[in-house]
């Protein structure tokens, strides 16, 4: 990104981070009574973020006599922007997350209240939203979850009816992967580096090999015959179906692969597909969807990213901030249509006619694509299945141990098992370290 932690650290004030990290701002109701700061990231469909910063927040900041600021970053700059705020103890009000930081559970305020409000009003929480939020050491929600996007497996239909195939499980994967690349030298689009798709993609395959790296204790058991089991199936598919491109992967080049044609397989959210319907790109009839894929203990995705708001202990706005969250929730029938299908819901009943609209896109071709997002909420889980999405868990996302772990087994730098045991190492001091902040 240009910037370094430490110069982030130092900077004073939020505004100067944000102009460093390529942050855009939108203000509403300047003068107002009251104000109201936001921080979220550049959505990946630009309607929503219309939608968002051009009508809600205006409607939302005359109804509350509220000056209402929306500062829209890019995904790498979220952890740093977040790192600064918590050091100068100053920052946005709204700090809107991609995925569970319970790392800075000791900073945020406890945000049950604003659950127990919703599901008064909308009905309860999906499982999803709890267990990426919630810490059942402390009793204490370290964030609030409005939204998920499903991770389900984008392919190219035409190369996959070629061998008469359709990558429904790993095996199929596999499989005809290797088909698909010895016929065509179209590989696999799967990533192996340090990003975040990565690190879903290899998650959802290790749980559903039956491995994780906690059970639902909490308890460190990353060491098992299943998770060796995932990595000997992540090193065959590497070398049977993909290229070394992958192991340098960035977040969106599994996007570019696939709308250039060059990828046959990508686990992604619907950021694929609907890019190429709206740059109305000639492949874009070719690239369908399918559910997660099955493994051989359970078929399991995890969600591509989880919206997750924390409000901070030091905000200036903190009941405008829980309101603010509140009233979205009330009105999330909006955000899933502005976010063309990327932003699933949290609290199901806002959105009581999602299975039709899936069933009836305006784009999609054909115009039932998206239905099998439907039964998404049946097989998208969160980072720490079968547990909580803990510090100890986040700690190890950040640190992409997992991610690690695969690609040094896929290219032959570790056997499978040296590379479980690595990483089980990482693990345990990364688990010490939180045990004693007494946060899992």
């Amino acid at each position: 990104m240009g910037i370094s932690r430490r110069k982030l650290l130092q900077v004073a004030g939020t505004a100067t981070v944000g102009t460093a990290l390529g942050m855009h701002r939108q203000v509403f109701a300047q003068g107002a009574k009251k104000k109201l700061k936001l921080l979220q990231w550049n959505h990946f469909v630009p309607g929503y973020d219309k939608w968002f910063n051009g009508e809600y927040i205006k409607q939302w900041g005359e109804k509350n006599d509220t000056e209402v600021t929306v500062d829209n970053v890019g995904i790498p700059a979220l952890n740093p922007t977040a790192a600064s705020e918590v050091s100068a103890k100053k920052g946005h009000d709204l700090f809107g997350f991609l995925w569970p930081r319970p790392v800075y559970e000791n900073d945020v305020i406890d945000h049950k209240e604003i659950y127990e409000e919703c599901e008064k009003k909308y009905g309860k929480p999906i499982d999803l939203a709890i267990k990426s939020t919630f810490n059942p050491r402390t009793k204490k929600y370290h964030g609030f979850a409005d939204s998920f996007a499903p991770d389900p497996i984008n392919y190219r239909k035409d190369l996959w009816d070629e061998i008469g195939m359709k990558p429904d499980s790993w095996d199929d994967l596999r499989v005809g992967g290797a088909k698909i690349k010895q016929k065509t030298g179209i590989p696999v689009g799967i990533g192996l580096s340090s990003e975040i798709d990565t690190a879903m993609a290899m998650r959802a395959l290790l749980y559903s090999f039956g491995g994780s790296e906690q059970d639902d204790k909490g308890k460190l058991i990353l060491n098992s015959k299943n998770t060796v089991e995932a990595v000997k199936f992540v090193t065959a598919l590497y070398k049977e179906c993909m290229t070394p491109e992958v192991l340098a992967w960035d977040a969106s080049s599994n996007n570019r692969a696939m709308l250039a044609g060059k990828i046959s397989v990508a686990l992604n959210a619907i950021s694929i597909t609907r890019t190429a319907e709206n740059d109305k790109m000639p492949i874009s009839d070719k690239i369908w969807l399918t559910k997660a894929a099955k493994g051989p203990t359970r078929r399991m995705g995890l969600e591509h990213v989880m919206s997750v708001y924390v409000i901070w202990k030091f905000a200036e706005n903190i009941d405008g901030a829980k309101k603010f969250l509140v009233d979205y929730i009330g009105n999330f029938n909006q955000a899933f249509a502005k976010s063309e299908f990327y932003n699933f819901p949290c609290f199901q009943k806002q959105v009581p006619d999602l299975k039709q609209q899936l069933a009836k896109d305006s784009k999609g071709q054909p115009a039932d694509k998206y239905a099998v997002l439907s039964d998404s909420f049946d097989w998208a889980t969160n980072v720490g299945y079968p547990g909580y999405s803990s510090a100890a868990i986040d700690d190890g996302y950040s640190t992409w141990a997992l991610n690690t772990m695969f690609a040094q087994a896929a290219t032959g730098t570790l056997s499978p098992e040296a590379a479980v045991k690595e990483a089980e190492e990482k693990y345990k001091k990364i688990w010490e370290k939180w045990a004693e902040r007494k946060l899992i």
